[in-house]
C-alpha cells in the first residue's frame, strides 16, 4: 500500500513538472513565432537594400560600397535594436541588450558571413577558392580591430558619458573620410540590375504583400531619387521589425530564466545580421568578393562606433552617464574578449592565406559554435 502511495506521488509529481515543461514550450512559440516573422521582414527588406545600394554605389571601388552604403543599410537593425532598447525604453539593462545585439552581430558577421560567402562559391562550383584584396582586409580588418579595442576602453571604465558616443562616432567618420578620400577615380557608369530597374509586370498589390519594395520604387525607373527613397524606406520597415524582436527576445530570455543580454547575443544577433549575409551572399555570386567580405568588416565597423555610439551619446546627453551593474559590466567585457580574440583569428585567416577555401569556413563555423556553447554556459553559471 504504502509503494502504491509512494508511486502515486511520483507519478503526480512527474505529470505536473511535464505540464509545466509543455506550458513553459507553448508560452515560447509565440516569441519564436515573432522572431521568424522579424526575420522574414528583414530578409524581404535587404531586397531594397541591394537594389538602392547597386546604383547609390555604382561609381564606387575596392569594396568600398560593400563597406560603406551595403554595411551602413544592413545594420540598421542593430541601430534600432540599442535605441529603442536604451532611449525609449530608458533601461540600463536594455543597453546591455542592445550591446549584446551589436557585439553578437559583429561575431556573426565575422564568422558566418565569410563562411556563407567562400560556401557560396566553392560548392557552386563558381571557383575553388576566394580571392579578396589584401589592401580591404588590412584596411577594414585592422580598422574593426582598432574600434574594438576603442570600444574595450569605454565599457572598462563604466562610466559610459556623451564624450564616449562622441569619439566612437568620430573614429566612424574617420573611417569613412579615409575611404573615400583613398578610393581609385572611376568612370561613372549607369548600369543598373535589370531586377534593380523594375519589369513594371508584377500587380502592385502582389509586390506589396509579398515586400517587393525594389518592384514598387523602380517600377517606371531608377534614379537618385528613388533610390535613397527605396533605402530609407527598408530601414523604416527593419527598424519596426526590431519592435517585435526585441519584445520576443525579453520574452524568451523571461521564460528560459537567464538575462535579455545572453538571447541578444545569440538570437537577436542572427536575426539583425540577416541583410548583411543576403547582401554579401549576392555580391560573391557576382563575384564582387571584396564588397563580400568587406560588407561583413564594415558592418562591424558601424555597429561598434555609430550604432552604440549613437545612442549613448544622445542618451547620456540627456540623462547622464551609463554605470552598468557589475554582474552585467563582468558579462559585457567577457563578451568583448571574445569579440577581439575572435576578429584577430579571422583576420589571420583571410589575410594570411592565398585565397580562402572550404576548409576556411569550416574553421570558421567551429569557432562560432566555441563562442555560442560559451554563451550558454555563461547565461547558466
Amino acid at each position: 500500500m504504502w509503494v502504491e502511495i509512494i508511486l502515486s506521488k511520483k507519478k503526480t509529481k512527474f505529470n505536473v513538472t511535464f505540464v509545466k515543461q509543455s506550458f513553459k514550450m507553448n508560452e515560447l512559440i509565440v516569441p519564436f513565432c515573432s522572431i521568424f516573422i522579424a526575420m522574414i521582414v528583414i530578409w524581404r527588406s535587404s531586397d531594397g537594400f541591394q537594389a538602392a545600394s547597386d546604383y547609390l554605389g555604382r561609381n564606387l571601388t575596392e569594396g568600398v560600397r560593400g563597406a560603406t552604403i551595403n554595411a551602413i543599410g544592413s545594420s540598421m537593425p542593430e541601430l534600432f535594436t540599442t535605441l529603442f532598447g536604451l532611449i525609449m525604453l530608458g533601461e540600463l539593462d536594455n543597453f546591455a541588450f542592445g550591446m549584446g545585439t551589436t557585439s553578437g552581430s559583429a561575431i556573426f558577421n565575422s564568422m558566418i558571413i565569410p563562411a556563407v560567402v567562400i560556401l557560396a562559391v566553392t560548392l557552386f562550383g563558381i571557383k575553388n577558392k576566394v580571392e579578396v584584396s589584401k589592401k580591404v582586409i588590412l584596411r577594414d580588418g585592422l580598422g574593426l580591430i582598432i574600434c574594438e579595442f576603442i570600444l574595450m576602453y569605454v565599457i572598462y571604465k563604466n562610466k559610459i558619458d556623451w564624450a564616449d558616443g562622441l569619439i566612437l562616432m568620430s573614429t566612424y567618420l574617420i573611417y569613412i573620410i579615409y575611404m573615400f578620400t583613398s578610393m581609385k577615380t572611376v568612370e561613372e557608369t549607369n548600369l543598373i540590375s535589370n531586377k534593380s530597374q523594375g519589369s513594371g509586370e508584377t500587380p502592385i498589390l502582389k509586390a506589396i504583400v509579398y515586400f517587393d519594395f525594389v518592384n514598387i520604387f523602380f517600377r517606371k525607373k531608377a534614379n537618385a531619387f528613388n533610390a535613397w527613397s527605396l533605402l530609407l524606406f527598408s530601414m523604416g520597415i527593419i527598424g519596426s521589425a526590431c519592435v517585435l524582436l526585441i519584445n520576443a527576445c525579453e520574452t524568451i530570455a523571461e521564460e528560459m530564466g537567464i538575462a535579455p543580454y545572453f538571447i541578444a547575443v545569440i538570437l537577436a544577433s542572427a536575426a539583425t545580421s540577416l541583410p548583411d549575409t543576403i547582401l554579401s551572399y549576392r555580391d560573391a555570386l557576382k563575384g564582387e568578393y571584396d564588397d563580400a567580405i568587406s560588407n561583413a568588416l564594415g558592418s562591424n565597423i558601424f555597429d561598434i562606433c555609430f550604432a552604440l555610439g549613437l545612442p549613448i551619446f544622445a542618451y547620456t546627453l540627456i540623462k547622464g552617464p551609463i554605470v552598468m551593474p557589475p554582474t552585467t559590466l563582468s558579462d559585457v567585457i567577457e563578451l568583448q574578449i571574445s569579440l577581439i580574440i575572435l576578429t584577430i583569428a579571422s583576420f589571420y585567416i583571410f589575410y594570411f592565406n592565398k585565397g580562402l577555401k572550404t576548409r576556411h569556413s569550416i574553421y570558421l563555423v567551429g569557432l562560432y559554435i566555441l563562442f555560442v556553447v560559451f554563451i550558454f554556459i555563461n547565461a547558466y553559471m
